[in-house]
């Protein structure tokens, strides 16, 4: 057990079911558990919604702070959560968003992105990228994207419900 009185866990919307009940378990008798997050985020790529069934469950005591994150993430992620994608100021390239005409042309984009652009332009490698998108269907959704992606980055028999370990996109419901 952990010798400590008070845990908190910040980005709390991360926590898979795994990772949670490992901290939950090593608390020792009479420590208090603070989980801080927002939970209008994307939640964590390991199994579970930890942190947002534990406030659908009203099961815990919860505070709601207004407070927005600093910096361009911050700013385009506060934007997207109440339904406005702004332009914002990002001088070190930390949020870039790229125009597109249609869906296809989103799709060859976060392809191109994912695949050349990112790697050379900032030394960040395709395996450490993740692609969110709002939605399952439609011409560039997460099937397309995975489709596109998996046949570039991932090529494989889709053994798993036409996935395979290692596809990069995720979905994630508008709030």
């Amino acid at each position: 057990a952990l010798a400590l009185d008070l845990l908190v866990v910040l980005d709390a919307p991360q926590l898979d079911v795994e990772t949670a009940a490992m901290l939950v378990e090593s608390l020792p008798d009479g420590a208090r558990l603070v989980l801080s997050g927002d939970p209008g985020v994307l939640w964590s790529a390991g199994p579970g919604r930890v942190f947002a069934d534990l406030l659908s469950a009203r099961c815990c005591p919860q505070v709601v702070s207004r407070t927005p994150d600093p910096g361009p993430v911050g700013e385009l992620t506060s934007g997207i959560g109440i339904g406005e994608l702004n332009q914002v100021e990002a001088p070190g390239k930390e949020v870039v968003l790229v125009p597109v005409r249609d869906p296809a042309e989103a799709i060859h984009r976060t392809v191109q992105l994912v695949a050349d652009s990112v790697p050379r332009a900032i030394g960040v490698p395709a395996e450490h990228t993740q692609v969110i998108t709002p939605g399952h269907g439609g011409a560039a959704g997460t099937r397309a994207l995975n489709a596109a992606l998996k046949e570039r980055l991932n090529p494989g028999p889709g053994r798993f419900g036409g996935f395979d370990p290692d596809d990069r996109v995720a979905h994630a419901p508008a709030p």
